[in-house]
């Protein structure tokens, strides 16, 4: 870049110089000549070094995503700056428990998405599950395919980069190519604008061929054309610069069409991505903007009387949005999807250890295999559990920061993956499709005057309520009822336990209540004990993050408390 901003500056200092002393030697023939040769070796080397600029920013941004993504690995992903902290939904039903969206999210962890229909369409695939095997399956062969193709996925994050426009919504561009203006459509009107230029052209050279005809008779035509112009200039006028506007918001989505269009998919869920001769469709709109583009010019005047110009522009964008319109939003939801799913498939490409889920039918088991936190890369601690037939839940109990909350978002995090058609962090992952609901991070909502413990009973109706009208769910709960005396959660917790048994759902529940592990037995096995603990070395507590069947036998209570610097010596 250097090298040929210097050899510019050489040649123009040059070209001037010669052309200069040639012309005051009346060597004028020569000076001109010098100053074509050098004013086109001026153009062709600033050519070049606009090429080598771009080239430049573009591998720029290809290094920055390789950057990133060996952050990614290094576990540096925390301070990736798209959170997703717009799509944080304290109301849903999963989401915001299980870190979804948000500062050390999931979103976080695997978002590639440059452009705001990819990151709305991946915020989509985490926040509701698919309601199909088979959708699942085909999504998991495509994301498998795109995890391949590193290529294609960095450049289209690069293209989608460059263009910072892309990073908003597309509601307008739709609604616009949506919009009819049934004026120039019509087949009459049509034929009107395209006869009366023809007659103007040719009443205008008719004098020149034969005097007889007066100068006169094409003022009539010109007279007409005009008083066809007056009605409506204004609104014409917004019309056809709003064309400009949305054609460059289009030429920042081009390449990435381009890029789609030109690689070859084999999975059946990439090849339906339907976006044929969308870039040649893309190209009539840039035609049509360079039609409208006279109009800034000093000629435009008598172009417009003698053509109709403006007319003849918007009947071509009519025909354009009637053929076209319609598409747009096709196409820019195409790119989410490939955006979303290649964002999935990063998790299989810097992963290759983990699996994709076997989804089966609706009355199997969950079975998991050496589970293990996607966002814990460091320090990760798998385990394995699964569901026997006619025992439904799992109680889990431990101590104090033994790992229960962390392992109930564990299986949590990783059905969302699975669902999404994503590899899962695990050895072998066996689950059937259901609606997760979960009960974890409920807290007081003051502008809503809700206290903590309300808040917990309206998420626990919303997963009664499922269960009753028959929903297949899967829920996590973590500490219920902890708002209140320890009687009425015990009584509380045995009774929506034995409730959600009865209707069949599936789950875990989380609880420092020992006394609920009797359940196991009332239950004759429905609902089945296990637990985390901890151990002593040095004077210190230790914890192996490990899941054991039976009841906790540990606790850790006094001991946390005594660090905390009270005595309780005595007590």
């Amino acid at each position: 870049m250097s090298l040929l901003g210097n050899l510019r500056l050489l040649v123009f200092l040059v070209g001037t110089t010669l052309t200069t002393v040639l012309y005051l030697k009346n060597s004028h023939y020569l000076s001109y000549s010098i100053f074509a040769v050098f004013l086109i070796l001026f153009i062709w080397i600033a050519v070049i070094h606009s090429k080598v600029i771009e080239n430049r920013n573009y591998a720029s941004t290809i290094y920055d995503i390789n950057l990133n993504s060996y952050k990614r690995l290094k576990g540096e992903w925390v301070d990736f700056q798209d959170t997703g902290e717009e799509f944080i939904d304290f109301n849903h039903r999963y989401s915001s428990d299980l870190d979804i969206f948000g500062k050390n999210s999931l979103f976080q962890f695997i978002n590639t998405s440059s452009t705001y229909v990819g990151r709305l369409n991946l915020k989509e695939k985490l926040s509701s599950s698919s309601k199909s095997q088979e959708d699942i399956y085909l999504k998991q062969e495509a994301i498998h395919e795109l995890s391949k193709k590193i290529s294609f996925r960095q450049r289209l994050m690069a293209e989608g980069i460059i263009f910072k426009p892309l990073n908003q919504s597309m509601e307008s561009l739709y609604s616009w190519g949506k919009t009819k203006e049934v004026l120039y459509a019509n087949f009459g009107f049509i034929s009107i604008i395209r006869i009366l230029p023809l007659i103007t052209i040719i009443l205008t050279i008719l004098p020149f061929i034969n005097q007889r005809i007066p100068f006169y008779v094409p003022l009539i035509m010109y007279l007409l054309n005009s008083i066809l112009l007056l009605p409506y200039s204004h609104k014409r006028t917004g019309i056809l610069n709003e064309v400009n506007t949305y054609k460059s918001t289009l030429i920042a989505y081009y390449n990435m069409l381009k890029l789609i269009e030109k690689t070859k998919f084999t999975s059946p869920y990439l090849k339906n991505i339907d976006i044929s001769s969308s870039t040649k469709k893309i190209d009539k709109l840039g035609k049509i903007s360079e039609m409208i583009a006279i109009r800034s010019s000093s000629l435009y005047m008598a172009i417009d009387i003698l053509l109709l110009w403006d007319y003849q522009c918007l009947i071509a964008l009519e025909k354009w949005k009637k053929n076209c319109g319609r598409d747009l939003e096709k196409w820019i939801f195409s790119i989410g999807e490939i955006e979303s799913l290649s964002s999935l498939s990063l998790i299989n490409f810097d992963n290759p250890n983990w699996v994709f889920p076997n989804i089966v039918k609706e009355n199997q088991l969950m079975n998991c295999a050496e589970l293990g936190h996607p966002l814990l890369s460091k320090n990760r601690i798998s385990n394995s559990v699964s569901f026997e037939k006619n025992s439904n839940i799992l109680l889990i109990t431990g101590s104090n920061m033994s790992g229960k909350s962390t392992f109930l978002r564990t299986i949590g995090i990783n059905l969302v993956l699975a669902y999404a058609g994503a590899p899962v962090c695990a050895k072998a992952f066996k689950t059937p499709i259901m609606n997760i609901y979960t009960c974890m991070r409920v807290s007081d909502n003051l502008e809503a005057s809700i206290s903590s413990f309300y808040a917990e009973l309206i998420r626990i109706k919303m997963i009664v309520s499922a269960s009753k009208q028959g929903e297949s769910i899967f829920f996590l709960l973590d500490e219920i009822f902890k708002g209140t005396n320890s009687l009425d959660r015990h009584t509380g917790a045995k009774v929506l336990i034995n409730q959600l048994r009865s209707y069949g759902s599936y789950g875990l529940i989380s609880t420092h209540d020992l006394e609920l592990g009797e359940l196991e037995k009332e239950s004759s096995g429905g609902v089945r004990n296990y637990h985390f603990r901890e151990y002593y070395k040095n004077d210190e507590i230790h914890f192996d993050y490990k899941l054991r069947p039976g009841v906790s036998t540990t606790r850790n209570a006094l001991y946390l408390i005594k660090m905390a610097g009270l005595d309780i010596e005595g007590v």
